[in-house]
Protein backbone atom coordinates (compact mmCIF):
# COMPACT_ATOMS: atom_id res chain seq x y z
CA UNK A 1 0.00 0.00 0.00
CA UNK A 2 2.63 2.18 1.08
CA UNK A 3 4.46 1.91 -2.19
CA UNK A 4 1.40 2.31 -4.58
CA UNK A 5 1.15 5.63 -2.78
CA UNK A 6 4.41 6.46 -3.09
CA UNK A 7 4.00 5.72 -6.95
CA UNK A 8 1.01 7.57 -7.43
CA UNK A 9 2.62 10.97 -5.37
CA UNK A 10 5.48 10.54 -8.09
CA UNK A 11 3.69 10.16 -10.76
CA UNK A 12 1.21 13.48 -9.63
CA UNK A 13 4.17 15.72 -9.02
CA UNK A 14 5.85 15.13 -12.18
CA UNK A 15 2.97 15.37 -14.21
CA UNK A 16 2.83 19.07 -12.38
CA UNK A 17 6.43 20.30 -12.98
CA UNK A 18 6.19 18.78 -16.70
CA UNK A 19 3.50 20.85 -17.41
CA UNK A 20 4.84 23.76 -15.96
CA UNK A 21 8.26 23.44 -17.29
CA UNK A 22 6.61 22.99 -20.61
CA UNK A 23 4.44 26.42 -20.38
CA UNK A 24 7.64 28.08 -19.77
CA UNK A 25 9.81 26.93 -21.90
CA UNK A 26 7.17 27.74 -24.60
CA UNK A 27 5.52 31.23 -23.23
CA UNK A 28 8.56 32.51 -21.62
CA UNK A 29 9.22 34.13 -18.83
CA UNK A 30 6.84 36.63 -18.52
CA UNK A 31 4.19 34.14 -18.66
CA UNK A 32 2.81 32.95 -15.08
CA UNK A 33 2.30 29.78 -14.89
CA UNK A 34 -0.41 28.13 -14.01
CA UNK A 35 -1.72 23.96 -13.73
CA UNK A 36 -5.19 24.30 -12.98
CA UNK A 37 -5.74 21.14 -11.29
CA UNK A 38 -9.59 21.76 -11.59
CA UNK A 39 -11.75 20.88 -8.72
CA UNK A 40 -9.15 18.45 -6.82
CA UNK A 41 -8.72 20.63 -3.71
CA UNK A 42 -7.51 17.48 -1.84
CA UNK A 43 -4.51 17.39 -4.68
CA UNK A 44 -3.50 21.34 -4.19
CA UNK A 45 -4.00 21.23 -0.34
CA UNK A 46 -1.12 18.43 -0.74
CA UNK A 47 0.97 19.79 -2.91
CA UNK A 48 0.84 23.00 -0.14
CA UNK A 49 1.51 20.98 2.58
CA UNK A 50 4.50 19.38 0.86
CA UNK A 51 6.04 22.81 -0.12
CA UNK A 52 5.25 24.16 3.22
CA UNK A 53 7.60 21.18 5.01
CA UNK A 54 10.09 21.76 2.48
CA UNK A 55 9.87 25.93 2.94
CA UNK A 56 10.69 25.02 6.85
CA UNK A 57 13.00 22.15 6.36
CA UNK A 58 15.10 24.55 4.36
CA UNK A 59 14.86 26.96 7.20
CA UNK A 60 16.16 24.68 9.76
CA UNK A 61 18.76 23.36 7.48
CA UNK A 62 17.30 19.52 7.83
CA UNK A 63 19.16 16.77 6.58
CA UNK A 64 15.34 15.43 6.15
CA UNK A 65 15.05 17.66 3.20
CA UNK A 66 14.86 14.83 0.92
CA UNK A 67 12.58 13.20 3.15
CA UNK A 68 9.17 15.01 2.62
CA UNK A 69 7.93 12.48 0.25
CA UNK A 70 8.09 10.13 2.58
CA UNK A 71 6.38 12.40 5.32
CA UNK A 72 3.61 12.85 2.45
CA UNK A 73 2.81 9.48 2.20
CA UNK A 74 3.19 8.22 5.11
CA UNK A 75 1.00 10.92 6.35
CA UNK A 76 -1.41 9.67 3.89
CA UNK A 77 -1.09 5.72 4.39
CA UNK A 78 -1.82 6.36 8.40
CA UNK A 79 -3.91 9.05 7.76
CA UNK A 80 -2.07 11.23 10.03
CA UNK A 81 -1.57 15.05 10.18
CA UNK A 82 0.62 16.07 8.05
CA UNK A 83 2.57 18.41 10.00
CA UNK A 84 2.42 15.91 13.07
CA UNK A 85 5.35 14.12 12.46
CA UNK A 86 7.85 16.90 10.87
CA UNK A 87 6.81 18.81 14.19
CA UNK A 88 7.79 15.71 16.76
CA UNK A 89 11.46 15.76 14.45
CA UNK A 90 11.53 19.73 14.90
CA UNK A 91 10.73 19.04 18.69
CA UNK A 92 13.30 16.32 19.67
CA UNK A 93 16.13 16.57 17.22
CA UNK A 94 15.66 19.80 15.65
CA UNK A 95 14.16 18.54 12.10
CA UNK A 96 16.76 15.65 12.44
CA UNK A 97 20.17 17.82 13.28
CA UNK A 98 20.86 16.38 16.46
CA UNK A 99 20.50 13.03 16.73
CA UNK A 100 22.49 9.29 17.83
CA UNK A 101 25.78 9.69 14.43
CA UNK A 102 23.90 7.18 11.63
CA UNK A 103 20.29 6.30 13.98
CA UNK A 104 18.34 8.49 11.38
CA UNK A 105 16.16 8.65 14.78
CA UNK A 106 15.32 12.05 14.57
CA UNK A 107 11.95 11.21 16.85
CA UNK A 108 13.18 10.60 19.86
CA UNK A 109 11.91 7.21 19.35
CA UNK A 110 12.08 4.44 21.60
CA UNK A 111 13.73 6.90 24.44
CA UNK A 112 16.11 7.79 21.03
CA UNK A 113 18.13 4.78 21.22
CA UNK A 114 16.25 2.67 18.24
CA UNK A 115 18.68 2.72 14.93
CA UNK A 116 17.19 2.59 11.70
CA UNK A 117 18.24 1.77 8.24
CA UNK A 118 17.38 5.17 6.90
CA UNK A 119 14.59 8.60 7.11
CA UNK A 120 12.01 6.76 5.42
CA UNK A 121 11.87 3.40 7.29
CA UNK A 122 12.07 5.68 10.43
CA UNK A 123 9.45 7.77 9.09
CA UNK A 124 7.00 4.85 8.00
CA UNK A 125 8.19 3.30 11.35
CA UNK A 126 6.91 6.23 13.56
CA UNK A 127 4.16 7.39 11.43
CA UNK A 128 2.81 3.75 11.65
CA UNK A 129 3.39 3.57 15.51
CA UNK A 130 1.63 6.71 16.18
CA UNK A 131 -1.58 5.42 14.32
CA UNK A 132 -1.60 1.99 16.11
CA UNK A 133 -0.46 3.38 19.40
CA UNK A 134 -1.47 6.52 19.85
CA UNK A 135 -4.16 7.86 17.50
CA UNK A 136 -6.04 4.57 17.46
CA UNK A 137 -6.01 4.25 21.20
CA UNK A 138 -8.09 8.05 21.73
CA UNK A 139 -4.51 10.33 21.88
CA UNK A 140 -4.91 12.15 19.22
CA UNK A 141 -3.87 15.74 19.42
CA UNK A 142 -0.24 16.34 20.54
CA UNK A 143 -1.19 17.19 24.17
CA UNK A 144 -3.11 13.80 24.41
CA UNK A 145 -0.42 12.40 22.86
CA UNK A 146 2.59 14.15 24.59
CA UNK A 147 2.37 12.45 28.09
CA UNK A 148 2.41 9.33 26.53
CA UNK A 149 5.34 9.95 24.16
CA UNK A 150 7.58 12.07 26.07
CA UNK A 151 8.98 12.18 29.61
CA UNK A 152 8.85 16.45 29.16
CA UNK A 153 5.71 18.17 30.41
CA UNK A 154 6.69 21.16 27.69
CA UNK A 155 6.70 18.51 24.72
CA UNK A 156 2.95 18.86 23.29
CA UNK A 157 3.70 22.91 23.54
CA UNK A 158 6.64 22.54 21.03
CA UNK A 159 4.93 20.32 18.99
CA UNK A 160 2.04 22.45 18.39
CA UNK A 161 4.28 25.93 17.90
CA UNK A 162 6.34 23.49 15.19
CA UNK A 163 2.99 22.62 13.97
CA UNK A 164 1.86 26.29 13.81
CA UNK A 165 4.69 27.30 12.13
CA UNK A 166 4.30 24.29 9.00
CA UNK A 167 0.67 25.74 9.14
CA UNK A 168 1.78 29.58 8.43
CA UNK A 169 4.15 28.91 5.95
CA UNK A 170 1.24 26.40 4.17
CA UNK A 171 -0.68 29.90 4.31
CA UNK A 172 2.08 32.26 2.95
CA UNK A 173 2.34 29.67 0.32
CA UNK A 174 -1.58 30.19 -0.29
CA UNK A 175 -1.21 34.01 -0.56
CA UNK A 176 1.97 33.78 -2.25
CA UNK A 177 -0.05 31.77 -5.00
CA UNK A 178 -3.01 34.05 -4.93
CA UNK A 179 -1.45 37.09 -5.55
CA UNK A 180 0.85 36.31 -8.32
CA UNK A 181 -1.73 33.88 -9.90
CA UNK A 182 -0.23 30.91 -9.38
CA UNK A 183 -2.77 27.80 -9.64
CA UNK A 184 -1.71 24.17 -8.43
Amino acid sequence: MRKTVQIVLTILLFLSLTRQTFAQNVAGNSAKISYNSGNNTELDDYFQKRLAIRKVMEKYQSPLINSVDDFMATCITYKLDCYLLPAITGTESTFGRFIYPNSYNGFGWGGGIIMFKNWSEAINTVGKGLRENYLNKGAKTPDQIGPIYAESPTWSSKVNRFMAELRREEENLSLYMKANQVEL
